[in-house]
């Protein structure tokens, strides 16, 4: 009933910048945080940013300063910048939602399939 669909990741040099797009569709009534997660290899699944439907915003630490996130609510859109990107921030990269649908009575998190961000000379 709800489909999430990343895009927008790549190759790309060290300093370089990718902007990574996730758009949510289907039975949607109303979408609470949107976020970035990325999980690189042999690592845990990590929070990159969230961002509130308010527009209030959380980054980790190793990426305050070069990645921005933000959102298009009437679209349901979320947006991932990333300036300055580092070879350490090759990753899988998975937009997250928080989401009532239609007819529902709770909001349920919703993944999308993720897309590959490498940073390589």
């Amino acid at each position: 009933q709800v489909h999430m669909v990343e895009s927008g990741g790549g190759v790309v040099q060290p300093g370089g910048s990718l902007r990574l797009s996730c758009a949510a569709s289907g039975s949607i009534r109303s979408i609470g945080v949107m976020g970035w997660y990325r999980r690189a290899p042999g690592k845990e699944r990590e929070l990159v940013a969230h961002i509130t439907s308010v527009g209030g915003t959380k980054s980790a630490d190793s990426v305050k300063g070069r990645f921005t996130i933000s959102r298009d609510n009437g679209k349901n859109m979320v947006y991932l910048q990333m300036n300055s990107l580092k070879p350490e921030d090759t990753a899988v990269y998975y937009c997250n939602a928080n989401i009532l649908i239609r007819g529902g009575y709770s909001y349920t998190d919703y993944w999308g399939q993720g897309t590959q961000v490498t940073v390589s000379s």
